[in-house]
């Protein structure tokens, strides 16, 4: 079996185990994203078993990544994985959290994965925006939460903290004017955070999603 079919079985294998694992149309953009900027460096923020930096280090033989993760099982199958497809020596997988790492972290990043803690995105946000190189791009994932951020799907209560927290983030990088930040309905939701604008091939690439959601549709009226 090939790399992409050994990549293919073991996301298939994560998610019937329910271990966190882009799914496809959010790996696929990621994917196409990467390539159109040339990225070089990347930071993943949540590791889990290292299946999308290996997808990212597989489609782009330039390309080193650093990725962080907290739970030493994953970390520990990550590293495995890496050397299994033979881009060990292109990234640096760390064992911590990511709001002890993210500041001490100096070099730039062409593109930031950001996939972690979904209340912590607010907080990772000034450390990501100083690591981001000058067009760099950032990729945070889950940010509509299963249409509750939106207002799709009406929030359990318990969940209504977590969902402030990821509006919180929205209106931090929408309001930052250094950021162009787009949300699509991939997945449970993406930010597209870019640090100026996004290029024509972006756009046309984007459009062909026909999934943008407007940016105030991600600030519904508080639920009693």
């Amino acid at each position: 079996m090939d790399a992409e079919g050994r990549l293919l079985a073991l996301r298939a294998g994560a998610k019937n185990r329910r271990d966190p694992a882009a799914d496809d149309a959010t790996l696929g953009l990621l994917l196409a994203l990467a390539r159109l900027r040339g990225v070089r460096r990347f930071l993943e923020i949540g590791t889990a078993e290292g299946l999308t930096s290996a997808a990212l280090l597989l489609a782009l033989p330039q390309a080193e990544g650093v990725t962080v993760e907290c739970d030493e099982e994953r970390h520990a199958r990550a590293v495995r994985n890496f050397e299994n497809f033979g881009v060990g020596g292109r990234v640096r997988a760390v064992l911590a959290d990511a709001a002890d790492v993210l500041p001490a972290l100096r070099e730039p990043f062409d593109l930031v994965f950001l996939d972690g803690p979904k209340a912590q995105y607010v907080n990772y946000l000034p450390d990501i925006k100083r690591l981001l190189s000058p067009h760099g791009l950032l990729y945070a994932d889950d940010v509509l939460l299963y249409g509750w951020v939106n207002g799709r799907e009406k929030t359990p209560p318990k969940r209504r903290s977590i969902v402030r927290r990821l509006r919180d983030f929205l209106a931090a990088a929408g309001g930052d004017a250094d950021f162009t930040v787009r949300v699509f309905g991939i997945g449970e939701g993406a930010a597209l955070c870019a640090k100026g604008a996004f290029s024509a091939e972006e756009d046309a690439l984007l459009a062909k999603t026909g999934a943008e959601i407007p940016f105030a549709d991600c600030f519904p009226a508080e639920e009693e």
